[in-house]
């Protein structure tokens, strides 16, 4: 039974999501875990420096592939070696952080999915301040240890200069800076807050809505569970979508293809969610015309 790899740099808890579409994408393709391939999951719980042992003990383990979620276990599991396939997922260019020579020809032992991240940070801002024009400080709160943080806050810094806004960033690096930083946005008296992408969000996303409901925060984030959280917008790529492809992407390599000839694919599913029903407590009105262009709209 062929055996994949599944390395992160975060904790388990709060990826079920992604976990389950994973698993998904490999049956689409005919692989059932348990069945007729396993699955050995390797989490580093935010600890990236542990990320090289697990790789290696994936490669002892014999893994058939490894598919690396995130910037930092692709760039270990690349480090580990150079025969077994890897596919990757992650949120920025693949090419130019070095991972493969090219998305057409990835060439090596690495292919994978990209998601739309970056790309999106300005438009997230835009969306923000369709429903807060008033508005002029934004909070922006972003993640140091993100290795694409300092792109996703240049970008939105430059957004926030053509629409006439102030930036105020905030960091939190771990869980236990969320209410230190929530607390210097209110003494700040900034209008709304922008939540960058970073993995410690996305698995910590319902903590962030609650910190947002009880502060009176309007706020955007990437991911659709912030909203189904209770948090005002979300706005970013799919990431039950990527690693579907991934997982589909993945078993093509199981079925003998090679990584340096299978075209890195990027995941181009865009999702704008909205709840109403926090808007109503914010004392906010959504205007009609974003309504009818989200995807999902929470009432």
């Amino acid at each position: 039974m062929p055996v994949v790899g599944f390395l992160r740099n975060t904790a388990a808890t709060g990826y079920n999501a992604i976990v389950t579409a994973f698993v998904q994408g490999l049956k689409e393709a005919g692989f059932v875990a348990g069945e007729n391939v396993a699955i050995e999951y390797r989490w580093a719980d935010y600890q990236n420096d542990r990320l090289p042992a697990l790789a290696a003990d994936l490669i002892r383990r014999q893994a058939t592939v490894i598919m690396a979620a995130g910037i930092p276990a692709a760039r270990a599991a690349k480090a580990a070696t150079t025969t077994i396939p890897i596919v990757f997922e992650i949120g920025d260019d693949p090419v130019g952080i070095g991972l493969v020579a090219s998305l057409n020809r990835p060439g090596g032992n690495l292919t994978g999915v990209t998601t739309l991240n970056v790309e999106l940070a300005p438009k997230k801002l835009e969306l923000l301040h369709e429903v807060v024009p008033t508005t002029r400080s934004i909070a922006l709160l972003v993640d140091p240890g993100n290795p694409v943080n300092e792109r996703l806050s240049t970008d939105t810094q430059t957004a926030a200069q053509t629409l006439g806004l102030q930036i105020q960033v905030f960091h939190a690096r771990a869980e236990r800076d969320f209410d230190t930083a929530f607390a210097s946005m209110v003494q700040m008296q900034v209008g709304a807050l922008v939540i960058n992408n970073s993995p410690l969000f996305l698995s910590r996303i319902e903590q962030l809505a609650a910190l947002t409901a009880r502060h009176a925060v309007p706020a955007i984030a990437a991911y659709r569970e912030f909203t189904a959280a209770g948090g005002l917008m979300s706005y970013g790529g799919s990431l039950t979508e990527a690693y579907r492809l991934t997982g589909v992407n993945l078993s093509r390599i199981l079925k003998g293809e090679r990584p340096a000839d299978l075209p890195v694919q990027q995941a181009t599913m865009v999702e704008l969610s909205i709840n109403l029903k926090t808007a109503k407590a914010l004392g906010l009105t959504v205007p009609q015309s974003l309504r009818a262009t989200a995807d999902e709209v929470i009432e």
